[in-house]
């Protein structure tokens, strides 16, 4: 399932020297106003975004309050196009036009929540991230943010079958406590959302993460369920509520479709059926998986029924 933000179209960027010279980073379509408590909700493509999950969930929030999209982020100084390639579509069936990796905000006002909120989605950067994360925590200090929070999904050894499983990180001792969130203590490899909470702090600006965990061994699929686990978390987390009923029905068909697929495979069903044992009794005995298949060949394999099962229709 995928959804989209309704609002108007982004100018394309442009790529002559006066165009670098002129135009600053953050393009403005319109400056809202008045905008009460937000909190930034950010969902980055690529590496933080296993399954589209994270990136659906914030659409899909932005759909249901009717967000509206209000300004962009040029991709010009922070995209390598060989990598994010831009896409071109044919218009009323004669001219061609481009369509750009956009990083793109939009306002969602909700009279009955205690806040508002500014949404933000795009790709994951390849360069500049320091000046990229600085741009967004100046656009949030304009607007009066008051929290920041990002969406991310990760590959992990999880069965579909059970909840997803969501994590959340935070940088305030309040939200820590309020929401039974733990304080960041991650070390290793980051992405954006690293970066940008990095930034976050030295503005500081109050920040919190939130990840769910996707089944790796179907992560070709856009995964509604785990979007779903994010949303109804996100809603926790900033105190604005949304009619998911959409998504819960996107999210059993997903499901009912998977255990189809995981049935007609004796080696993936099996796999599964390890990963739900271990589920159960995690604490008592961590899974090893080294008596079934590797989880890369079955995961390829799984995917290679997926896609055929498309083409058959």
């Amino acid at each position: 399932m995928t959804s989209t933000i309704t609002g108007p179209r982004a100018r394309a960027p442009g790529t002559t020297a006066r165009y670098r010279e002129t135009v600053p980073p953050l393009i403005w379509d319109r400056r809202p106003d008045a905008l009460r408590a937000p909190a930034l909700v950010c969902a980055f493509k690529g590496w933080n975004d296993a399954a589209d999950s994270a990136s659906t969930a914030v659409g899909f929030v932005g759909s249901a309050l009717e967000g509206s999209r209000f300004a962009s982020i040029d991709p010009e100084e922070f995209f390598d196009f060989q990598a994010t390639r831009p896409r071109i579509r044919l218009t009323e069936g004669r001219s061609r036009e481009i369509t750009w990796p956009e990083t793109e905000l939009f306002e969602a006002r909700v009279p009955r929540a205690p806040r508002d909120l500014v949404l933000l989605v795009g790709h994951e950067p390849s360069y500049r991230w320091r000046t990229f994360c600085n741009v967004i925590v100046e656009l949030a200090e304009a607007l009066g943010v008051q929290m920041v929070v990002t969406l991310g999904a990760l590959l992990a050894d999880v069965p579909h079958s059970r909840p997803v499983s969501i994590t959340g990180l935070a940088s305030d001792d309040t939200l820590v406590e309020r929401l039974g969130l733990r304080s960041a203590s991650y070390e290793g490899p980051t992405g954006i959302t690293g970066v940008l909470h990095s930034a976050c702090a030295q503005a500081g600006m109050p920040s919190a993460s939130l990840w769910a965990a996707v089944p790796h061994y179907v992560a070709a699929a856009p995964n509604p369920k785990a979007a779903l686990a994010l949303v109804r978390k996100l809603e926790g987390l900033v105190g604005v509520s949304v009619d998911a009923s959409e998504l819960e029905s996107a999210s059993v068909d997903y499901e009912r479709q998977v255990n189809l697929a995981v049935q007609s495979d004796p080696d993936v069903q099996a796999f599964v059926e390890r990963l739900e044992a271990a589920a159960e009794d995690v604490e008592e005995t961590p899974f090893n998986p080294s008596d079934v298949p590797s989880g890369d060949t079955i995961a390829r394999e799984f995917q290679r029924f997926l896609r055929q099962r498309g083409q058959d229709g």
